[in-house]
């Protein structure tokens, strides 16, 4: 089975398709004359790497906002199988079931014990109905609260690791007290004595996001994007179509670049060429790095000083003028 039958491709990924079914074409000739044509493969190669730079190098924001979502992405189970061990995930929300579109549980990074959580979506038609799209309901945000907790009371850092496309918007949710349960998570992690640390690995969209993406420090990866609205939403609303999602991205300024420059996150982590879906192991490995050096950094900071460093982190986010009071 040749590479392209095992991988999906977007639009603007064509001409590395075409690349690969060359190589493909060449591996079938090869064993089928019983030839060597070893040399004229890995030039074919080397100009897929050189590809993939070339694409990278030229992304528009739409264009990020589908490398985030990308099929072969790897998803939160995906991280945590590569950079922990002796993972243990627990369930539920002690109040009304198990939000599988929220996973998370105690494992170890290099020794050190941490609580990871995050969003996950699914792979394949089932698993996706299943984990709701990553959307989460509030029993998933109350999971992920109790979890939050359980790691401050045996004083373990919490990594959060965000990919949604927004918190579920059902009636039954609303019902449930979804908006009460993100604004809870955002109060309370602001709170939480122990290091944060929060990573956008794929969508971060509107109080989905927020709802386990407050800490200490907040990463984006490079290929992700983060704002109050998904482009095609901002579309619908702006146009009355979807058909103008890609100047909605682009007037959103959605991407990781975009919100380092504004200081809504502090700093991007680098992707493997072409994308994280081209190498789980090296993503992982990447994410891995940042996830440990940041653990090491707060670590050490008294909790009452990390707390007030945190509110005030948020506190000064945004764009605002004072006006003077004869002016009121």
């Amino acid at each position: 089975m040749g590479e392209v039958s095992t991988r999906q491709f977007l639009d603007f990924e064509k001409p590395i398709k075409d690349l690969y079914e060359q190589i493909d074409q060449l591996r079938i000739t090869a064993e089928k004359n019983k030839i060597d044509l070893s040399d004229s493969i890995k030039q074919l190669e080397e100009k897929i790497e050189e590809k993939k730079k070339e694409i990278t190098d030229g992304l528009s924001s739409w264009q990020k906002v589908q490398l985030s979502r990308h099929p072969d992405r790897p998803y939160t189970l995906s991280y945590i199988e590569r950079i922990c061990t002796n993972f243990v995930e627990l369930h539920g929300d002690r109040s009304f079931k198990d939000d599988k579109a929220i996973v998370g549980g105690f494992g170890q990074i290099d020794g050190q014990t941490v609580m990871i959580l995050g969003q996950q979506k699914g792979n394949n038609t089932k698993t996706r109905q299943l984990r709701n799209f990553g959307m989460a309901n509030p029993e998933g945000y109350r999971k992920a609260l109790r979890l939050m907790k359980l790691a401050e009371k045996f004083n373990k850092p919490i990594i959060t690791l965000v990919d949604t496309p927004g918190a579920y918007p059902g009636i039954e949710a609303e019902e449930r007290g979804q908006g009460e349960a993100i604004a809870k998570n955002i109060i309370e992690m602001l709170r939480l004595k122990v290091p944060v640390v929060c990573i956008i690995i794929g969508e971060g969209a509107s109080g989905g996001a927020m709802g386990i993406g407050v800490g200490d420090r907040v990463y984006m990866m490079a290929n992700t994007w983060y704002t109050v609205i998904s482009p095609e939403s901002c579309s619908s609303i702006l146009w009355r179509s979807w058909d103008h999602k890609e100047k909605a991205a682009e007037e959103l300024k959605l991407t990781s670049d975009h919100m380092l420059k504004f200081g809504l996150v502090d700093g991007v982590i680098p992707e493997p060429l072409g994308g994280a879906h081209w190498n789980h192991d090296e993503a992982a490995s990447l994410l891995k790095a940042q996830i440990v050096k940041t653990i090491e950094d707060l670590k050490d900071i008294d909790p009452e000083i990390r707390i007030d460093q945190r509110i005030d982190k948020f506190s000064r986010m945004g764009f605002w003028e004072e006006m003077a009071e004869k002016d009121i």
